[in-house]
């Protein structure tokens, strides 16, 4: 069964940062937002629902949606936000995006294509999330963009489904995006000169590039056949083993929840926190093994350990043999497989 299309809670808090630019009190609609952590999945009908109460707030304000897309920060579109940053090239962003869009929508749905000497980032009608989210995610986008090279260049064009607004509000989207805007169309699409493709990043950091794909990856693991709060714990402990000693108070902290609470509902799952830990880590250690770009070391650390020698005694203790022969083993699975 495919998964229902949803939003990250980290995305959601556009709208909290929107409100207080607007100085917009909003109590109901904040506490809503509130109760919401970034790793949180947020049904799609939801989110559609929460950006019609904000704009709301603002009747007068032409396109609204612009607006809050532009609030856009790494941090609200979260894993996948600070991959791109350390991207070498435009180019590179792109496919990190295109690779990893489903930890962000849960689903795989934008294409990169290349037409002449254009380069297109489009989405079928059918995926579309109606006219505020669309509007949303797109400013976002180009915001994002723009923020990431020293002289942002404009896009060639833009298209949404969604029919033509009115002349008013048509001007202030051709103004915002700075190209021309067209409506009522088969695809959302942003268009740019394929050359765009090759302009270089300034925040590269190939090594932290290589670290986040890999946690990307990690949680990529984590989205099939899992209720959404063993997803966030997975993918929380994902992010935290490398940075910090995960420890209960610390997780507890990151899903935004008390450490009652995270005992409770672990016990409803008949897990203890050392049993979690233990089992999290031996699922991303089988999966770190597969790739042999990673050293020992190199997963040592992606898992929280202080040193090798502790994962590999905590590796014999899990599944009985060594990691490196654990390697050995998937590397020679692997070449059987391999047509002769």
């Amino acid at each position: 069964m495919a998964t229902a299309m949803r939003v990250t809670g980290a995305w959601v808090q556009l709208l909290t940062d929107w409100l207080d630019r607007e100085n917009l009190p909003a109590p109901a609609l904040r506490t809503v937002l509130d109760s919401r952590s970034p790793a949180d999945l947020v049904p799609l009908p939801l989110w559609r629902d929460l950006l019609q109460q904000a704009v709301s707030l603002r009747p007068d304000q032409v396109a609204p949606g612009l607006a809050i897309g532009a609030m856009v920060q790494p941090r609200h579109v979260g894993m996948l936000g600070y991959l791109i940053l350390t991207c070498r090239t435009l180019g590179e962003a792109m496919l990190a995006y295109q690779r990893y869009e489903t930890l962000f929508y849960g689903q795989d749905m934008v294409e990169v294509l290349g037409q002449g000497d254009q380069m297109q980032v489009r989405w079928s009608g059918d995926d579309s999330v109606g006219e505020l989210a669309d509007t949303v995610a797109i400013a976002a986008l180009i915001t994002f963009l723009r923020r990431l090279v020293d002289d942002p260049p404009s896009p060639t064009s833009v298209s949404f489904v969604f029919p033509a607004p009115p002349a008013e509000t048509r001007q202030v989207y051709e103004a915002f995006f700075g190209c021309p805007v067209w409506f009522a169309q088969s695809h959302t699409c942003v268009s740019f000169p394929i050359h765009f493709l090759a302009m270089a990043l300034p925040h590269s950091d190939p090594s932290m590039r290589n670290l986040l794909d890999r946690q990307a990856r990690a949680m990529l693991l984590a989205l099939p056949d899992s209720d959404s709060f063993d997803r966030a714990l997975q993918q929380a402990m994902v992010r935290l083993m490398p940075e910090t000693t995960v420890t209960l108070p610390r997780l507890a902290a990151e899903l935004h929840m008390s450490v009652r609470t995270l005992q409770r509902r672990l016990a409803e799952r008949r897990l203890t926190w050392r049993e979690l830990l233990d089992r999290t880590r031996e699922q991303l250690a089988r999966h770190y093994l597969a790739d042999p770009s990673l050293t020992l070391g190199d997963i040592a650390l992606l898992l929280g350990f202080s040193e090798h020698s502790a994962f590999s005694r905590a590796y014999r203790r899990w599944t009985g043999t060594s990691p490196g022969k654990a390697r050995k083993a998937l590397g020679s699975a692997y070449k059987s497989d391999v047509p002769v």
